[in-house]
């Protein structure tokens, strides 16, 4: 019964550390509001799987853009991996294509056309070995949209924060006799 259940609880670990979160694009969430999101592939260089697997990677003012019928994200850096010899090193900034089926690729070309939304990498991961991209559509916020986004976050935690310190409270309470 035990090698079953630790079978099982190695195989838990090693599928959280396959789907482990590389990069996030923390800006893209103040900046936007996100309407819809979609996981796709990336194609990526020998080098640069390893430079990501070593989360040297930054969504920081990357995006993407439909040319040709494509979607390419413009502006991700990805260091250079520091043991590959000069045959193997890349680009840091170049392009690189995000792979998705021609259905998703037209509704969101349609998408962008139609209501001037944007397309923002949300994180950069790796899941069953493979490097996956989370892109999402997105309309940009303005000013008093931030700051309104920012105050009902900040009301949602501190409610938690009181609903946590009340809990607390009563479990003090139990434990002191009263």
């Amino acid at each position: 019964m035990k090698k079953s259940s630790q079978k099982s609880s190695q195989a838990k670990n090693q599928a959280q550390a396959n789907n482990r979160i590389v990069a996030r694009n923390k800006k893209a969430t103040h900046e936007y509001d996100i309407l819809e999101t979609f996981e796709c592939g990336i194609v990526l260089h020998g080098s640069e799987v390893k430079s990501l697997r070593n989360s040297q990677v930054s969504l920081v003012d990357s995006y993407a853009r439909i040319r040709s019928g494509e979607i390419w994200l413009v502006g991700m850096h990805i260091a250079p991996y520091t043991q590959a010899g000069a045959y193997g090193a890349h680009d840091s900034v170049r392009d690189r294509k995000l792979l998705l089926h021609r259905k998703q690729i037209d509704h969101i070309s349609g998408e962008l056309a139609e209501k001037s939304l944007t397309l923002v990498p949300l994180s950069i991961y790796f899941k069953d070995g493979k490097a996956k991209v989370s892109i999402a559509l997105a309309k940009g916020r303005r000013l008093w949209d931030k700051r309104r986004a920012l105050r009902e976050r900040d009301e949602t935690r501190e409610a938690a924060r009181e609903v946590s310190a009340k809990r607390i409270g009563r479990n003090f309470g139990i434990l002191s006799g009263r």
